[in-house]
């Protein structure tokens, strides 16, 4: 294997060995062997590894590997940003504490954003190739002492461009890595988003009994081991570039472990990079992002199209940064409404600056809005404009959003999305009131909204892209996109119970549990709260079984199986059943007043009454599904006497509602069996 070698080098170190007869039948044929070239440079190192390591294989006669050759996976999140703005300062510093100072050539200069090879920032020893024609020397550096072994914190508050920050440096080395990681960071859905990395990266972690010998271990146990096999693949002799985006605490929400448990000290070849809004992780100090420029900020507004604008145009672009207070979201969202809509900069100044805060559709109770101001009426411009489109026949980007808000902080299909707005009838009054108060400016905006293919849900999902209120994903297949943060918060307010309903609804009959998991988990959060949370959406008792059959314990079984998430699925598990016994009491509380009402009063409810009925069995079977699952789940952590208890009372449930033949009764009582014969051989 040669590496940065020509042909007349080659030619050379045949010179120098002619006598070798077995060395130039070794050259002869490498000159020949032209598929064998490649040519790498700062995009390509990647995949030119991997070809490096198939041909190898199949000249090694590894077919079984060979034949699988690596496929060019994008595991970018989202695509590069082609206005990314500003931020080289920072973007050099991340390189710095990573990759050690820059790379010289024998003229003593460097190259800006550039560096040779791939560091290990544990050693300081020259890196110089063998063979070559420019071989480069790598001095030796200290480290940052503001960053730890291979971590860097963003700090800064919403908006300023911490998450864009990471992602153009993502972009930038990506090929330097083996695989560039995203995980979100908030605190409910941190756990499920590392352990999701097993998929990506081949990893078993699952809860599996029989491991090390038939030894059952604790829930504890299964629990930290999933957690080390994924951070053991993260953190060794392999370059990973992961990135923690908006990490919202250092104590994991369910457990309450320390971001350590995952994060050693040593991060090995891999980097990791952490945005966030704390004033320290991990006692590390944090780079600390400042507003952008005044002539970044400018490029920012001036939108995609790049708009030139005459001096008093330009005056409007100061008075928008200045209002905006430079936060990067806002200007970003400026810059969008000027590149999609024919509106020039004092028009739309004007139409939104004239928007009162008190006919805002939103409590300003949120201690964001009170430096934000002028960013919430931007907002309120926006959210205008999708519900005022074709009038009031189709409000599908509109009621996206609202709905959007509710799902998981993480990508979100357009399918899901427009399935979750067939469940929304919101009212909208409030907004009508307000565009009628505005001036005729605003329809200046019609080009837009006229232009728009309304009814088509991927259509509707670029919509709020377009306006700079989400980002699009790479992800395939379909269209998929991630809402902002502060755009959550906006559409969270607007949209209201309605709105989570409908996130709810739309999960329970569409939700796949591979793709949509974490969707899943935010609407289990609403629905029955957690810890110190109350449940926001109230579910009448239909909808709480079908709930719990369809999303609650699928999700409740695959987060325990495959992921090993043991308390958690039982939390989750148990607290179903105590709604479901909450249930049970109302409805034998209905019973007792039909018992003791007037004769006339029964014959009225007849009826609705025969209908409880039906829905009581429903809720009394499915607690016993739960319990049997409880028992099953316990016994694979070796609380037996618990899940004991738990079996006997779902048999009694079964044999009164079904009788002692049914099958369901006879499958309770094999598992009973089994708890007994597992609790005399412990």
């Amino acid at each position: 294997m040669f590496f940065d070698t020509n042909l007349d080098e080659i030619t050379n170190l045949v010179a120098k060995n002619s006598d070798g007869k077995d060395c130039k039948e070794a050259i002869d044929g490498l000159m020949r062997s032209n598929e064998f070239y490649l040519e790498a440079n700062e995009g390509n190192w990647r995949s030119c590894v991997a070809r490096s390591v198939w041909i190898l294989r199949g000249k090694l006669g590894r077919k079984s590997y060979a034949d699988k050759e690596t496929e060019n996976i994008n595991e970018m999140p989202f695509p590069k940003n082609r206005f990314f703005v500003g931020r080289e300062t920072e973007l050099t510093e991340i390189e710095t504490a990573f990759f050690g100072c820059k790379d010289f050539g024998e003229n003593g200069s460097g190259t800006p954003g550039t560096s040779e090879g791939l560091a290990d920032e544990e050693s300081e020893a020259w890196i110089e190739p063998v063979i070559g024609r420019n071989s480069l020397k790598r001095f030796k550096h200290k480290k940052n002492k503001r960053f730890g072994s291979g971590v860097v914190c963003i700090n800064g508050g919403s908006g300023m461009g911490k998450t864009e920050l990471a992602l153009e440096f993502a972009h930038r080395y990506s090929q330097r890595y083996k695989m560039v990681i995203w995980v979100g960071g908030e605190g409910q859905h941190l756990r499920q988003n590392v352990l999701n990395l097993s998929l990506n990266l081949g990893l078993d972690v699952s809860a599996d009994v029989e491991k090390e010998r038939g030894k059952i271990r604790s829930f504890d146990e299964q629990e930290t081991e999933a957690f080390r096999r994924v951070k053991r693949e993260l953190f060794r002799d392999m370059p990973y570039l992961l990135i923690i985006d908006n990490l919202e605490t250092e104590k994991e929400w369910w457990e309450g472990k320390d971001l350590h448990d995952l994060i050693p000290r040593n991060t090995g070849s891999s980097h990791v990079i952490i945005t966030t809004r704390l004033p320290k992780v991990m006692n590390f100090e944090p780079m600390q992002l400042q507003p952008l420029s005044l002539s970044d900020a400018m490029l920012l507004m001036r939108g995609r199209r790049r708009k030139e604008y005459p001096d008093q145009e330009v005056e409007i672009l100061g008075k928008f940064d200045q209002k905006l207070e430079r936060s990067s979201f806002g200007l970003w969202v400026i810059g969008s409404l000027l590149s999609e809509l024919t509106i020039s900069p004092s028009v739309l100044f004007q139409s939104i600056n004239q928007i009162s805060l008190e006919e805002a559709p939103l409590h300003l109770d949120e201690p964001f809005w009170g430096n934000n101001r002028f960013l919430l009426k931007v907002l309120t411009f926006c959210i205008t404009i999708l519900h005022e489109a074709n009038g009031s026949k189709n409000h599908l980007a509109y009621k996206m959003l609202l709905a959007g808000a509710w799902f998981a902080p993480s990508l979100i299909s357009a399918n899901l999305l427009a399935a979750a707005a067939s469940h929304m009838n919101p009212s909208t009054n409030r907004i009508k009131k307000w565009a009628k108060c505005m001036n005729s400016s605003f329809f200046c905006c019609s080009s837009f909204i006229n232009s728009q293919k309304w009814n088509s849900e991927e259509d509707s999902a670029i919509v709020l892209v377009k306006l700079g209120l989400a980002r699009k994903s790479n992800k395939s297949p379909g269209c998929w996109i991630l809402i902002h943060s502060i755009t959550r918060i906006f559409a969270k307010r607007k949209g209201g119970l309605i709105a989570a309903k409908a996130a709810i609804q739309a999960t329970r009959k569409t939700g796949n549990q591979m793709l949509n998991s974490d969707h899943l988990w935010a609407s289990a959060f609403l629905v029955f709260g957690f810890k110190s949370t109350p449940p926001f959406v109230q579910l009448k008792p239909l909808e709480m079984v079908q709930f719990i059959k369809k999303t609650a314990l699928p999700l409740a079984i695959r987060a325990f199986t495959t992921f090993s998430r043991c308390n958690s699925a039982l939390e989750l598990l148990k607290v179903c059943t105590n709604v479901l016994e909450e249930v049970e009491k109302s409805f034998v509380s209905q019973i007792q007043d039909w018992c003791h009402g007037s004769l006339c009063w029964k014959t009225k409810k007849k009826k609705k009454q025969r209908i409880d009925e039906y829905v009581w069995q429903d809720v009394t079977l499915l607690k016993a599904t739960l319990l049997e699952t409880r028992a099953r789940l316990l016994m694979r952590g070796g609380h037996f006497d618990y899940g004991e208890e738990l079996c006997r009372t779902c048999i009694s449930i079964r044999t009164v509602m079904l009788g002692h033949n049914h099958a369901q009764t006879l499958a309770a009582q094999e598992t009973l069996s089994k708890l007994v014969r597992m609790r005399s051989k412990i």
